[in-house]
């Protein structure tokens, strides 16, 4: 199989991409890498779909360069079958105007699933494979040109630019035009001494260092007379004092001026029907 891919990278670049393992690992489409360490970064399971069927295969890869060429070897066993397949290839880097070219031969050889296929299908599956690399090893590169460039930009010093502008400075004359005449030196405006503010009249005086006497404290006793004077009643007053006004309660009637009539009135109600009782007797009499 042979297979060639452009990729709008340098081609040092990319190889020092491509011998790296670990970023290769993050490029091969359909990986996914073991949880154990040291089983290496290309171990794991990758998983392949080729003419509508989808094929996992569990193995290792293993990467060496020979004379500019990098060279993989690998093997695996299917998953869910019997199946297995060994895989032999080199990659070779070719510059070329505004990128490079990857060169990729070699040979697969399988058996189960795999081998069901055709050689058609197989190669275009390999193929596609290949194109998905190519595209995420160019742009694993790019990241690792751009985080390059980045750290250099870091670690480069900041203050050029700042003595360019003072030499920009010391080329110009003092009225700001660099007309090749020497101008006298003019005082700035920052040079100019500040005088202190006089908003206060008072403010240079010396004030004596006279003591200054305040009254003694009030009793208790007279601090509160002095305090319910001023205020009128005092705040225990003020909690139990009735509301005034609009919103005073109507005060109740008083029962004990009822009570004093009630009391003179049955008496004398009393006397009159015992009075009306005696008369009607009399009046019988007589007649």
């Amino acid at each position: 199989m042979e297979h060639e891919v452009f990729v709008p990278v340098p081609a040092e670049v990319l190889r020092e991409t491509l011998t790296d393992p670990a970023r290769v690992a993050r490029c091969v489409p359909g990986l996914q890498q073991d949880a154990d360490t040291e089983a290496g970064p290309l171990s794991g399971r990758l998983r392949i779909r080729a003419g509508g069927n989808t094929i996992t295969y569990r193995g290792t890869l293993r990467l060496t360069e020979r004379d500019g060429v990098v060279a993989v070897e690998g093997k695996g066993a299917e998953v869910r079958g019997k199946g297995s397949a060994q895989l032999s290839l080199t990659i070779a880097l070719a510059p070329v105007p505004d990128g490079t070219t990857l060169t990729f031969t070699g040979a697969l050889t399988s058996d189960g699933r795999l081998a069901d296929l055709s050689a058609e299908t197989r190669a275009a599956a390999g193929g596609r494979l290949l194109d998905r690399f190519a595209e995420s090893l160019a742009a694993a590169a790019i990241d690792h040109l751009r985080a390059d460039a980045d750290a250099d930009d870091a670690e480069a010093p900041t203050t050029s630019g700042l003595d360019a502008d003072l030499e920009a400075e010391d080329d110009v004359d003092s009225d700001g035009v660099d007309d090749g005449v020497e101008e006298p030196h003019r005082p700035s405006v920052y040079d100019t001494p500040v005088p202190p503010p006089s908003l206060d009249p008072l403010g240079e005086e010396e004030f004596d260092e006279a003591t200054v006497e305040y009254p003694a404290e009030a009793p208790a006793a007279e601090a509160a007379h002095a305090r319910r004077t001023m205020i009128g009643r005092s705040a225990e007053e003020v909690d139990h004092a009735p509301p005034r006004g609009r919103y005073a309660p109507v005060p109740a009637p008083d029962s004990s001026t009822a009570g004093a009539t009630l009391r003179w009135i049955a008496p004398a109600a009393a006397l009159a029907l015992a009075s009306a009782v005696v008369v009607g007797r009399a009046l019988r009499r007589r007649r």
